[in-house]
């Protein structure tokens, strides 16, 4: 079966095949004749079976090589990457006519989105948010809306925006042509589609097609303790044949963690959650499927919108909770038929949400294996080469610069430590010391003999010098440098009598006090 055998024109059968698509998914076959002849569709399916192209390429065919200026197809989806992802399929199907398409979506910018209406958009894949708020400005108008299309709809009814749906069937044509497409069909979708669609045909992908997409899918469950995550993560990462691979996390707060920590380990990770902005957002996707970046950590908001192709692995951070976010994460690998392989990890704590999934997925395996990164069948299951570590970069900057400050601590307990408490303590006892101690600190004042005699051998100038060399105070005086003026009684730095301290400013409140209480006590005595 080809595209052109199911009446799809030649000018979108030449963009499918110069991207090297040549043969239409089960879902697409059974989809497209129906879509092309103005029937209404229940399309249930799994992510990843082509449901994108099974209503896209009917929608573009049925406006014709060279629609009219204005909306008139409206493609409503749950997710801002959902969106940019439905777009860029979309164009690709209609590079060879006039047909335009706009991305209407929150977190960008009005005015280019404005733009593109007003210069006659046919096409408009948004979510509903963004729409509602353009058509109460009245900057979109859906009064002649021909072809509606609901994307991933389950997703849509979780996040609240039924309500939203509803509003914009309302704003379009009764007579319009819908199509509707959904992983699931929870009871509120059923009812949706008896409201608002016109008789429609229920498609459903064919059982055996599933079980082939589970089987191209190797899945890997593991009971990893916290402390170890990111080393067993590391390790994985090191394994051979591993392409590009998505880590989802339950929080944004432990995807910015490991995008840091991986990074840290010399990873080339990048990011996608809710504490970034579109822009962002979408560079970080980019540098993703351009292949700049081979890893992907993200959090469930943006798991419907990643469409990329050779990932290899999907690593889930933590435990989805149900079975349907993990077909949803999942899903991201084994796509168009080629094989992946999907690690989890269960907390102790999420032992019962693993025990829920294993029951609905009928996977076989109700207790998960304890592994740690050192455990040999993380090795064998995942083509680890023996003796790998989770890391690239053999030892972080900060590691580094931890390490300088732990050995210049242990410098400071030698000699350096003596020199350098004699140096800052010494002016200020000059003038309480006999000539020893007025000649550089307590370093100094304690003689020759007291620190290069038999009871101090280890803490030379020499072991000073190369422990902290920038830290030495020690002042100049007759015994370092002859020329030097000899010190004089009251000359320090801090007592307000010393040279050093002519600097211009004003001498700090409290030594003002205590040179006005001085005269006083002298006229005392």
């Amino acid at each position: 079966m080809t595209f052109s055998e199911l009446n799809i024109d030649q000018d979108m059968v030449d963009s499918l095949a110069a991207k090297g698509i040549l043969e239409p998914f089960p879902i697409q076959t059974q989809t497209i004749p129906l879509a092309l002849a103005g029937q209404d569709i229940i399309g249930q399916a799994k992510t990843g079976t082509g449901k994108t192209f099974g209503f896209g390429l009917p929608v573009i065919q049925r406006l014709g090589l060279d629609p009219e200026p204005g909306v008139q197809a409206l493609i409503v989806v749950p997710t801002r990457e959902l969106c940019v992802q439905v777009s860029e399929d979309l164009e690709l199907a209609a590079a060879n006519r006039n047909t335009k398409i706009v991305s209407i979506y929150g977190g960008k910018a009005y005015e280019g989105q404005i733009e593109q209406l007003k210069a006659g958009a046919q096409i408009v894949v948004g979510t509903p948010g963004r729409l509602l708020d353009l058509a109460g400005q009245r900057l979109l108008t859906l009064a002649n809306v021909r072809e509606m299309v609901l994307d991933e709809a389950d997703k849509m009814l979780d996040l609240g925006f039924l309500s939203d749906i509803e509003k914009l069937f309302a704003q379009t044509p009764v007579t319009r042509h819908t199509m509707l497409f959904s992983a699931t069909m929870p009871g509120p979708i059923v009812a949706l589609a008896r409201r608002f669609m016109n008789r429609p045909i229920h498609i459903r992908a064919t059982d055996p097609d599933e079980g082939l997409m589970q089987a191209n899918i190797e899945h890997l469950v593991y009971r990893a303790h916290n402390m170890d995550k990111d080393e067993v993560i590391g390790r994985i990462l090191m394994a051979e044949g591993r392409g590009k691979t998505i880590i989802f996390t339950r929080t944004k707060r432990a995807a910015a963690k490991l995008v840091e920590e991986l990074g840290d380990r010399g990873f080339n990770a990048t990011a996608v959650h809710g504490d970034l902005n579109q822009e962002q957002r979408e560079r970080a996707m980019a540098s993703f499927k351009s292949g700049k970046k081979e890893i992907l950590i993200a959090t469930d908001v943006a798991a419907r919108g990643i469409d990329v192709e050779d990932v290899t692995h999907v690593i889930n951070h933590t435990i989805p909770e149900d079975e349907k976010a993990y077909l949803h994460r999942v899903g991201r690998t084994g796509r168009a038929g080629k094989t992946g392989i999907a690690v989890t990890f269960v907390d102790w704590d999420d032992l019962h949400k693993w025990s829920l999934i294993n029951k609905a997925l009928d996977f076989g395996q109700p207790e998960p294996m304890e592994t740690y990164s050192s455990s040999p069948h993380l090795y064998t299951d995942l083509n680890i080469p023996a003796g790998s570590k989770g890391r690239l970069r053999a030892t972080p900057v900060k590691e580094v610069t931890a390490g300088d400050a732990r050995t210049g601590g242990a410098g400071r307990t030698g000699g350096s430590r003596s020199a350098g408490a004699g140096s800052r303590s010494g002016a200020a006892r000059s003038g309480r010391s006999e000539s020893g101690r007025s000649e550089g600190g307590r370093g100094s004042g304690r003689g020759d003999s007291a620190r290069t005699g038999s009871d101090r051998p280890a803490t030379s100038p020499v072991a000073d010098d190369a422990s902290r060399p920038a830290r030495s105070r020690t002042r100049v005086g007759s015994s370092t440098n002859p020329d030097a003026p000899a010190a004089t009684p009251a000359a320090g730095t801090h007592d307000g009598g010393g040279a050093e301290h002519h600097d211009g400013n004003n001498a700090p409140l409290r030594r003002s006090r205590t040179r006005r209480r001085s005269p006083q006590t002298g006229s005392a005595i």
